[in-house]
């Protein structure tokens, strides 16, 4: 079989991680073939679109895809959407997985700690308050800015089933995160639809909590968890706050799954301050191309080969600055492949 992936490096870091990933997957992946596409800020400046036809086609194409980073703006720039929220919405990819394992490094205070950490985050993806819908409106006080938060039956209980069917080969433990006490439509209707998707499923044990508490309990006791299904920004949220178990942002990877596509990306943004020296993680990209690996292209024995070669890069105690070391972007990169055989 061969293994097709759009290859779209994106802004800032992703130029110097997308290219190491693509290594490691053409290493386990001899047959793979790559097409490679642009999208994001500096492709917006150049084009006048950060998404352009072209890209959309090869992603279409490919059904797989590995995606960079965005240096989206912090303002409202006309014409200007985020390519990976419309990569989402596009392509229908309404599962958002984010898993965090423990990273024990030498000399690092994780390395001490007794009780292993092993979760995965499982965020509704194309709703909530990224569905896009912001405007303005004029009020005698002034200007009033509104968003509004969009959650519907269909897309929670369609999330719900991915997270369940997960839940089935995992631990069999699945926690539903919202805020139902202050958003009893909104969070009301994800968790009643996720609680109905459980009855099918009795032999994961059920438990809920509201985000605020979750939040807590993943910066102090995040053993605790085995696997959370949640809203678009919750998720989001929660699942950076997770990320501090696993090494931080430059090892937290994510993906975001359709029933015909799936875009791999890791977690961290452009990172401009350190873009262009060579000293970017590169463990975040390529744990995202495992999970497309296992999630998308079915090769758990792939994916594993490879989380089991960065895990031991790292334990080890190669590292990129991010993590208190010294290694070069390269140098990790080529440990990594090492460790492949």
């Amino acid at each position: 079989m061969s293994h097709t992936l759009c290859v779209i490096p994106g802004d800032g870091v992703g130029k110097e991680v997308i290219p190491a990933t693509v290594e490691v997957l053409q290493k386990v992946l001899p047959d793979l073939q790559v097409m490679e596409a642009e999208a994001g800020w500096d492709c917006f400046t150049h084009t006048g679109d950060a998404l352009p036809a072209a890209t959309r086609e090869k992603i279409a194409t490919c059904g797989a895809a590995l995606f960079g980073a965005t240096s989206s703006p912090s303002r409202k720039v006309e014409g200007y959407r985020s390519p990976i929220v419309h990569m989402r919405q596009l392509f229908d990819l309404y599962a958002n997985l984010r898993p965090t394992r423990l990273l024990k490094m030498r000399g690092s205070q994780l390395a001490a700690r007794p009780n292993a950490v092993d979760l995965l985050l499982v965020r509704e993806n194309t709703q909530g308050l990224y569905a896009g819908r912001e405007y303005l409106r004029e009020t005698p006080a002034g200007p009033e800015a509104i968003a509004e938060r969009v959650i519907t039956k269909a897309a929670s209980e369609r999330v719900a089933k991915t997270a369940f069917a997960l839940a089935e080969g995992r631990r069999k433990q699945l926690c539903i995160v919202h805020k139902a006490n202050i958003l009893p439509l909104t969070d009301g209707t994800f968790r009643d639809a996720a609680r109905a998707v459980g009855a099918a499923h009795p032999g994961v044990k059920v438990s809920e909590m509201l985000v605020d508490t979750a939040a807590m309990l993943l910066a102090s006791r995040p053993e605790q968890f085995d696997m959370i299904v949640t809203t678009n920004l919750f998720g989001d949220i929660l699942s950076d706050i997770a990320s501090v178990w696993g090494g931080g942002m430059g090892v937290a990877p994510a993906l975001n799954l359709g029933a015909h596509v799936a875009v791999a990306e890791p977690v961290h943004g452009s990172a401009p301050d350190i873009a262009g020296k060579g000293i970017a993680n590169p463990c975040g990209a390529i744990l995202s191309a495992a999970l497309l690996a296992r999630h998308y292209w079915n090769l758990p024995e792939v994916a594993t080969k490879i989380e089991n070669a960065v895990y031991t890069v790292l334990e080890n105690g190669l590292a990129t600055p991010d993590l208190g070391g010294h290694a070069s972007t390269a140098q990790v990169a080529q440990e990594i492949l090492g460790a492949l055989g």
